[in-house]
């Protein structure tokens, strides 16, 4: 469990509801899911909707729906019902007099529609990483990376990309820092780790064997180890001393899309401005002029 976490599920209780299932939807059982995706589907129904009817339309038991409320955090359904008449009443107000996006693409969405469901997924991934971002957690990564001998970073795919882009912002203000996207190279760096170091580990679903072997080994060597996903539990929850969630919705038509790598990207530069405060100015402020300096004479005139 991450510094912060308030409730015995993990999940932080002040988290929005909608937030909060996303995250846990895979950790649970197969008739819980069906619940999840009722309430995902149809929040504000689902709000007006006793518990007898909502257990009917996912073809289960009311003690399942009751079950479902406790695995994410809440002490019944009359609570969830009130958390999702909140969330709906919030999104109304953000969507003001325009109609109410989803996010969702279908086969049939006209290009405009497109367009403004990927802006509004985006934006959204970005708004919800942050407001839900747990900053006790932040605080014990910022403080692990600004004092680490050395920082190891392991991504697969999109996410090697993030972790990429977290390497260039460290190693820019003098941090020690590798980015490792071939996972032999990766597992031998982090046989080399000790205790004072950091590992952080990025993965949307936090299922991803080889950033779970790196981040694994980097454990077993007593490393700090920090781990960035959309989902808790998950694998790499359990390997980490300290999680960052992110809160990104991924869909058929964007599965590994840009709303979980720019959440991603929200928590890393969350992290990279924060080890760079906790630095003295005088040196962050040389690094960064010293690497600008470096480059500047690249461009063309």
């Amino acid at each position: 469990m991450s510094p912060g976490d308030d409730h015995p599920s993990g999940i932080p209780a002040s988290n929005g509801i909608l937030v909060r299932l996303r995250g846990a939807i895979r950790s649970l059982r197969p008739a819980e899911q069906r619940v999840a995706r009722a309430v995902l589907a149809d929040p504000q129904g689902v709000a007006d909707r006793p518990i007898g009817a909502l257990a009917r339309e996912c073809g289960t038991s009311e003690a399942t729906v009751l079950r479902f409320c406790r695995a994410i955090g809440l002490r019944g359904y009359p609570e969830l019902r009130i958390a999702l008449a909140r969330e709906a009443t919030l999104e109304a107000s953000r969507a003001g007099d325009a109609r109410p996006l989803d996010g969702d693409i279908s086969a049939d969405d006209p290009l405009e529609e497109i367009v403004a469901k990927i802006g509004y997924s985006d934006s959204r991934a970005v708004a919800e990483t942050a407001e839900h971002l747990d900053t006790a957690a932040l605080e014990h990564a910022v403080t692990a990376i600004a004092g680490a001998r050395r920082v190891d970073l392991y991504g697969a795919g999109a996410s090697g990309f993030v972790a990429a882009d977290l390497h260039q912002k460290l190693h820019r203000i003098g941090l020690m820092a590798f980015a490792w996207q071939d996972f032999h190279s990766a597992l031998t760096s982090a046989a080399l780790l000790r205790r004072g170091d950091v590992a952080i580990g990025i993965s949307h679903t936090g299922t991803t064997v080889d950033v779970l072997d790196a981040l694994r080994l980097a454990a077993d060597r007593r490393a700090t180890t920090i781990a960035i996903t959309n989902f808790d539990p998950s694998p790499i929850t359990q390997l980490a001393d300290i999680v960052l969630k992110t809160a990104a919705r991924e869909t058929p038509f964007r599965f590994g899309a840009m709303g979980s790598r720019i959440a991603q990207l929200t928590v890393v530069d969350c992290l990279s401005v924060g080890v760079a405060a906790r630095l003295t100015y005088d040196e962050t402020l040389t690094a960064l002029e010293d690497t600008f300096r470096a480059i500047s004479g690249r461009r063309r005139r």
